[in-house]
C-alpha cells in the first residue's frame, strides 16, 4: 500500500479520539500541537496493517477483542530515546551519596533495589548496574537487583537483549566497554553481570504496580513529561509508598514534583528528590 492508496486526512474529532485512547490508557496527554506527528506515525501504522482509513483504524481501536492494538498505539505514540549516563549528575549522587547507604544496607545483609521506571531500551538500568558492579564486591550485591520496567513491550525487547551500535556507547570508559560488553562485529552485547542484575517487566505506571517490597531509589527520567497534570500529580503518593525511608526518586531535567513541600520529598539538588516522611 501507498501513501496515495491511503484515505488518512486526520480531522480534529479523530486526533481527539486518538488522544482520548492515550489519555486514557496511559496518561498520556497529547496536545493538538502534535497532530502532524500523529498522523505521521499513524500513517505508517495503517500501511503496516493495510487499513485505508483513520476512521477504520480508529474501530479497531474500539473493538474489545484487539486490545494489543491499543496497546501497539500506545507505543507509536510515545519516542523512545535514550542513552548510557545520560543526565550524568544522577549518577554522581547515586555514588556519592545514595551507595554509602546501600553499602551499609549490603553488609547487613539486607537487600539492595533500584527501579528504572520507563526504561526504555535499556541504557538507564545498564548504567546502575555498571555503578554497582564497579563499587561494591560480588558478596554485597547477592542481594542485589534493578528493576527496569516500560509500557512498550517492543523496546523491552530490545533492552533485554542488549545489544547497542558503537556509537551509543561513546559516555563509558575504554574499560568499562572491555569489561561488562562483548564486540561483536560493530555491535557491543550487554555481558552476563550486568544482565543478572537487571529484571525487566511491562508495566503501566498509571495501571497497578505489582511489586512487593521497597526500592532504595527509582530513577523516572523524561517520562512525566508525557502526562498532563493530573497524572504527574497521581504518581507522587505512589512513588513515595514504593520507596524506602530516605529512598530517593530521580525525575528528567525539565520535570519536578509539585507542589513538593506537602509531598513527603526533600529536593536535594537538580531533578533529585529525597523521601523524609
Amino acid at each position: 500500500m501507498t501513501l496515495a492508496d491511503l484515505n488518512t486526512a486526520m480531522s480534529d474529532q479523530a486526533f481527539e479520539k486518538i488522544a482520548e485512547i492515550a489519555l486514557s490508557d496511559a496518561g498520556l496527554a497529547i496536545p493538538k500541537s502534535k497532530k502532524a506527528l500523529v498522523q505521521s506515525r499513524i500513517d505508517r501504522r495503517l500501511r503496516t496493517l493495510n487499513i485505508h482509513s483513520i476512521q477504520d483504524y480508529i474501530a479497531l481501536l474500539h473493538d474489545q477483542s484487539n486490545w494489543q492494538e491499543r496497546k501497539e498505539l500506545i507505543s507509536i505514540l510515545t519516542t523512545n530515546v535514550s542513552s548510557f549516563y545520560r543526565e550524568n549528575h544522577h549518577f554522581q549522587f547515586l555514588i556519592n551519596e545514595v551507595f554509602p547507604r546501600l553499602k551499609e544496607k549490603a553488609s547487613a545483609g539486607k537487600k539492595l533495589r533500584i527501579w528504572s521506571a520507563g526504561c526504555s531500551s535499556g541504557q538507564e538500568p545498564y548504567t546502575i548496574a555498571i555503578e554497582l558492579l564497579r563499587h561494591f564486591s560480588q558478596s554485597e550485591l547477592k542481594n542485589a537487583l534493578i528493576l527496569a520496567t516500560d509500557i512498550d513491550s517492543e523496546i523491552l525487547k530490545k533492552a533485554k537483549r542488549g545489544v547497542y551500535p558503537m556509537s551509543e556507547l561513546d559516555a563509558l570508559q575504554p574499560e568499562c566497554k572491555n569489561e561488562f560488553f562483548q564486540i561483536e562485529g560493530d555491535q557491543f552485547h550487554a555481558g552476563e553481570r550486568l544482565k543478572s542484575l537487571v529484571r525487566f517487566r511491562e508495566l503501566n505506571l498509571h495501571g497497578d504496580w505489582p511489586m512487593s517490597g521497597t526500592f532504595d531509589a527509582i530513577f523516572c527520567r523524561n517520562v512525566l513529561i508525557y502526562f498532563d497534570d493530573q497524572h504527574q500529580r497521581a504518581l507522587w503518593p505512589r512513588f513515595h509508598k514504593a520507596l524506602a525511608p530516605s529512598g530517593y526518586l530521580f525525575l528528567g531535567h525539565s520535570e519536578r514534583i509539585h507542589p513538593v513541600d506537602t509531598s513527603g520529598f526533600a529536593s536535594m539538588g537538580a531533578t533529585i528528590y529525597q523521601k523524609t516522611t
